[in-house]
């Protein structure tokens, strides 16, 4: 795996694409984060304020007997909800290691009857699509494949590509919720389960991954080719705006359980736990379970200067799960996550030449502040929003994801 030369990674550090000229190159002291990170700011200790995010919800998701008897309300909660119907969840699977083990603790240790749902946007990688087979026929789980419209989904990649913003998965991370959506809408479902977890995950900056549906809509206006389909309960397609949020969360009383906050969840004994349990095998990297990842970690570094694993370790390293020296380790080299194969088959996959895909990408760097979005309104339901995400109508984390990560 190359590293970084000193040129390169000092190039990296003090890139002022991210961080006013007057700013000077800052790391945390506790964490990995530095000044390439849109908002970040360090306290007089010289600790930056996504360690004091963490420490928030640290003291807010407390572990231990206290974690375990919030797991046990949870459970109780989805089961009396779901009496009497099939399913008494919904809950999101991709092969990787979070939701495989998700998966298997609902079944194994809470005793929920999940129905697994699957969002396929056709750049899957087989070892995960193999993982999800096996854990569900384990476990004895229904797995359900909500397959995208081939034409939209590529043409929304495109479309983000030209939209020159960090946030290329938009359409997916798009498509997985209203696929949870539909899914639960269409079953009667009150529950959905998400496997993630801010210990070992943490939340991306704000500018990294800005997720919004009208945000989708304007892109896709200016430069797709491709029709989207109208929005229906049933079948959202890629419609998840305020609209449809408030038809789902307030109309259909689904609420969002992240069950990984309460739960002692330390990775190298989960993958031990899911080889032996379910025949698990590692995708190779974590969030390649999706191989369009490829594409996004290479155009992250080489044109946005972003490195997200630096939001991933310092989560890890908060946690006490990776040492802050190896995380800084892993870091100075290229993500093994950029296999050029990888991401030569997916530009093959969206139908562009290498020649067409290095066009289209050499558009200067945007954000989504450059396109028409929901950002002002949201700042203005800045309290509603707080309380929803205290009620579990939105993710736990989508007021601090708003709010608290960056600009």
């Amino acid at each position: 795996m190359p590293h970084l030369t000193s040129e390169e990674s000092t190039l990296a550090s003090t890139s002022p694409r991210h961080f006013s000229h007057t700013k000077e190159y800052q790391r945390c002291v506790r964490c990995i984060m530095d000044t390439t990170v849109p908002g970040i700011h360090f306290d007089s200790k010289g600790e930056c304020n996504f360690c004091v995010l963490h420490d928030k919800l640290d003291r807010a998701f407390p572990l231990g007997e206290a974690g375990r008897q919030k797991v046990q309300e949870l459970a109780a909660d989805i089961k009396q909800v779901g009496k009497g119907k099939k399913y008494d969840c919904v809950l999101g699977v991709s092969g990787g290691r979070d939701s495989s083990f998700t998966l298997w603790y609902c079944v194994t240790q809470l005793k929920l009857r999940p129905l697994a749902v699957h969002f396929n946007d056709g750049f899957g990688n087989p070892v995960a699509g193999e993982n999800m087979v096996k854990a569900c026929r384990k476990l004895g789980v229904e797995m359900r494949t909500i397959t995208s419209d081939w034409r939209e989904s590529k043409d929304l990649k495109i479309v983000f590509l030209k939209a020159s913003t960090p946030d290329m998965e938009e359409g997916t991370d798009l498509g997985i919720a209203t696929a949870l959506y539909g899914v639960a809408a269409k079953e009667g479902i009150q529950r959905i389960v998400i496997g993630q977890s801010f210990r070992t995950e943490g939340i991306a900056p704000l500018s990294w991954n800005y997720l919004d549906g009208k945000y989708l809509k304007a892109v896709h206006k200016q430069f797709g080719t491709v029709p989207l389909r109208p929005w229906s309960p049933n079948d959202p397609g890629f419609n998840l705006d305020l609209k449809e949020m408030f038809y789902y969360t307030f109309l259909r009383r689904i609420k969002t359980v992240t069950l990984l906050y309460h739960v002692d969840y330390v990775r190298t004994e989960v993958n031990e736990l899911l080889e032996r349990e379910l025949e698990w095998k590692n995708p190779g990297a974590h969030y390649f379970d999706d191989l369009y990842q490829s594409v996004i970690y290479y155009l992250n570094r080489t044109k946005f200067n972003i490195d997200r694993r630096l939001f991933n370790y310092s989560a890890l390293v908060r946690s006490g799960q990776m040492s802050r020296e190896a995380a800084l380790e892993r870091t100075s080299q290229i993500n093994s996550i950029e296999d050029e194969r990888v991401i030569d088959l997916c530009i093959k996959r969206l139908g562009l030449t290498r020649a067409e895909f290095d066009q289209i990408v050499a558009a200067p760097p945007k954000t989504f502040r450059d396109y028409p979005n929901n950002y002002g309104l949201i700042r203005l339901l800045r309290w509603p929003i707080k309380i929803l995400s205290q009620f579990s109508l939105l993710p736990e984390s989508a007021y601090d994801k708003y709010f608290n990560c960056g600009t």
